[in-house]
């Protein structure tokens, strides 16, 4: 990576412990003044363990053990289903006790599980250790983050949300390298043991004793909502939503997966094409950074169709541009800004149609098929990719996903209330 990168990433990241402190200051009191970097630094170790390090060290399991790519990959696809699941669970627990006990466990059991996956003797046992470690990301990753700070942060969230995702994208950056190092000079199963020591270390006290505040009782639900949490899952504005994010998580995460082999199928050498997935990553953090100024701009309604629709308008434009490479770069890192912004979009999207009463059970079941469809579209996307005649082909279908995606979302207004 060229010094200019790093020094950008660093100056980005190094503001992140500033702007989350000096956000604490401000909102909060000196009881819960820890909350906002706690939960930064347990989203960069908790991403960077539980999720990135399996990337990196993949190849060396296979080689190792002689398990296929694919069944390890499966095993860790399993791992992201039963988070999907249990978020539903933990959501329900967030609304009632707050994320305090639901975060050290998932700390303890997300430990726990990497030292089973070290220790597998087997695939069936390997895959257990992927379960455990999928139950333990519904408790530890994002969606009991987002709950926290909806509750402790409102109406003042977004900053929030903002701090912990910009956060949260360093774990790659931090962890990737990282474990890269580890598995030099030791074996894959001692990398994870010493990576799940480092995340009980550093998750584990963060989160029970960071995470102390009080509680504090659940708002009142706006006018226009009624029939409690029960009424919205039974609106249509709720499940239009729920099709709409699932739509659009297939679509994105395909198209993440599908870049790289996309561009060497149009003649581009391996590097140029992880160059290219590498500055799209990049264009997150710009997104994410820019969502508070688009969400001040567009209503709720008008923000997740305008934000699904450039999505899809970037995915058609990979699908049929084959050149020059630095326009493809370009594209590349518009749909990373793009990704960047729907990342808070679904993290605010509960909170701006229903506000905070229910947040965390509506948002695991909300999230739900988005958090399965994203877990499934790897796989889905090379299973039809031969079928469609290349990636070209597969990225136009993905196109077509995501303009679906962006109709459905004019139905995600509730009907009174709020203007989208």
């Amino acid at each position: 990576m060229p010094h200019w990168l790093v020094a950008s990433y660093a100056a980005v990241y190094a503001g992140v412990a500033r702007a989350a402190i000096e956000a604490a200051a401000e909102h909060l009191n000196a009881r819960n003044l820890a909350v906002l970097p706690a939960l930064c630094l347990t989203q960069i170790t908790s991403w960077g363990i539980v999720y990135y390090a399996f990337i990196v060290l993949n190849p060396a399991i296979t080689a190792d053990t002689g398990w296929s790519a694919g069944a390890t990959t499966a095993a860790f696809s399993a791992a992201l289903v039963v988070s999907a699941v249990a978020g539903i669970y933990v959501g329900r627990a967030l609304d009632h006790r707050g994320p305090r006990t639901v975060m050290t466990a998932g700390s303890v059991l997300g430990s726990l599980s990497l030292l089973v996956i070290a220790a597998a003797p087997n695939l069936a046992v390997f895959f257990a250790g992927w379960l455990l470690a999928g139950a333990a990301m519904a408790a530890i990753l994002y969606q009991p983050a987002f709950a926290a700070l909806t509750r402790w942060w409102a109406p003042d969230h977004i900053r929030a949300l903002t701090i912990v995702t910009l956060a949260g994208g360093l774990a790659s950056t931090v962890f990737a390298p990282l474990t890269a190092m580890l598995a030099d000079h030791m074996s894959w199963r001692a990398t994870y043991v010493v990576l799940a020591g480092i995340l009980a270390a550093l998750t584990v006290p963060a989160h029970a004793i960071a995470l102390k505040a009080p509680w504090p009782p659940a708002p009142p639900s706006p006018p226009h909502v009624t029939g409690g949490h029960e009424g919205v899952v039974r609106s249509r504005a709720f499940w239009m939503l729920a099709v709409t994010f699932t739509l659009s998580a297939f679509a994105m995460y395909a198209v993440v997966i599908g870049l790289v082999p996309l561009l060497i199928e149009r003649g581009y050498t391996t590097t140029q094409a992880a160059w290219a997935l590498g500055l799209g990553g990049a264009g997150q953090t710009v997104g994410r950074a820019l969502y508070a100024m688009l969400a001040r701009h567009l209503g709720v309604t008008a923000r997740t169709v305008t934000l699904i629709a450039l999505g899809a308008l970037t995915t058609a434009a990979l699908s049929t541009v084959a050149g020059p490479y630095a326009l493809l770069v370009a594209v590349s890192v518009l749909a990373g800004v793009i990704r960047g912004n729907l990342t808070l979009l679904q993290a605010t999207a509960v909170t701006d149609r229903w506000g905070t009463t229910h947040y965390g059970r509506l948002s695991g079941l909300l999230g739900a098929p988005a958090h399965a469809a994203a877990a499934l579209a790897p796989f889905a996307g090379a299973l039809l990719e031969g079928p469609l005649g290349g990636y070209p082909a597969l990225f136009a279908l993905l196109a077509a996903l995501s303009i679906t995606a962006a109709v459905a979302a004019f139905g995600t207004r509730p009907g009174t209330g709020p203007s989208g």
